[in-house]
């Protein structure tokens, strides 16, 4: 009997230490086949060109990122509108794809109306004051507001575009020689609000539509940084530039929140700081590019001229008012200590 016995134990026993070894066996051959993490993959789009200031940002920083992270935040940078208009990425991005995009930050202030302020005309004289509010703990602030209302994360918000300047076929002195101009400006209403009381009539049309409507007479005018003009060749269907400036474009990069919680928060942290950092780079080829491209531009046999700003600083004031702005305004003022 007890032979029996020790015969089963020593059965069962041989029976146990194969199953496990089979396991085993197993297991090590699913953990050579997965990764340790999964790489989270992010689709950064922009409706410029890839000779653009923003675009070759985009590049840096998605090579930045990628080593930073060691390969588990992959950025893929697309130009020229491939991912859709700025609107459209954006709305991507709240419905939960892994897309992002540099949008001027106008454009979510009908989330956070506070944010409209980034846009708001003559505010900052310098690419180091918007970047030094955009750090802000106040502009922070609306930044978490962001996310919850929309399902939108600001990782940056001081990529900076240029100046804003005046693209008619006719000259312009002051607010007056705007009037009946179809000048085409961001669908925001603090872009909106700032066209129409410098004197021209806004119209909101995509940023890829712009050459073909000014082409064919659909819009009559444009506004848009020195660059923007030079790379979309707007200087081949407009005979004017004038050097209005009327609103210094600071832009953010934004991501979908649902995407931004797949990352780690340590890689997190990377992603934000190389993004406030590239953006410092690519403003500062805007800056460096911009006063080239105006210098081509008017090589090419478009008029780009100084205009007096007061006129222009005097007919935008009430759109502070007009946008209940007046608090905003006073909060950049308090943060830049004047």
């Amino acid at each position: 009997m007890a032979k029996c016995q020790s015969n089963g134990r020593t059965s069962i026993m041989k029976f146990t230490a194969k199953t496990l070894g089979i396991c085993a066996v197993l297991a090590g051959a699913l953990a050579v086949g997965m990764p340790a993490t999964a790489a989270t993959t992010l689709r950064i789009g922009t409706v410029l060109a890839p000779n653009d200031p923003m675009g070759l940002g985009l590049e840096k920083f998605k090579l930045d990122v990628e080593k930073a992270t060691n390969g588990d935040v992959i950025i893929e940078v697309f130009h020229n509108s491939q991912l859709g208009d700025t609107t459209e990425m954006i709305d991507q991005a709240r419905a939960g794809a892994a897309i992002g995009t540099v949008t001027d930050v106008a454009r979510l202030s009908s989330f956070v109306p506070s944010l409209a302020i980034m846009s708001a005309p003559f505010l900052f004289d310098t690419y180091e004051q918007a970047d030094k509010f955009a750090l802000s703990d106040e502009y922070i602030a609306w930044g978490d507001e962001l996310r919850e209302k929309s399902g939108l994360v600001m990782i940056a918000s001081n990529w900076y575009q240029g100046a804003r300047h005046a693209l008619t076929q006719k000259p312009v002195k002051s607010p007056a020689d705007l009037a009946g101009v179809r000048m085409r400006t961001i669908g925001a209403p603090v872009w909106i609000e700032t066209i129409r009381a410098m004197g021209a009539e806004p119209t909101p049309i995509a940023w890829g539509e712009v050459y073909t409507a000014l082409q064919l007479g659909t819009i009559d005018g444009a506004e848009a940084q020195p660059t923007a003009i030079w790379n979309a060749k707007l200087y081949e269907v407009i005979k004017n530039v004038t050097k209005t400036g009327h609103i210094q474009l600071v832009t953010a990069l934004v991501v979908g929140a649902e995407a931004w919680d797949e990352i780690s928060p340590e890689n997190q942290k990377i992603v934000r700081d190389l993004a406030v950092e590239d953006g410092r780079y690519a403003s500062q080829l805007t800056i460096e590019l911009g006063e080239k491209a105006l210098e081509d531009v008017a090589a090419s046999g478009v008029e780009v001229s100084e205009v007096d700003l007061a006129p222009f600083k005097e007919a935008v004031k009430p759109v502070y008012k007009q946008l209940d702005l007046e608090a905003e305004a006073a909060i950049v003022n308090k943060v830049l200590g004047r």
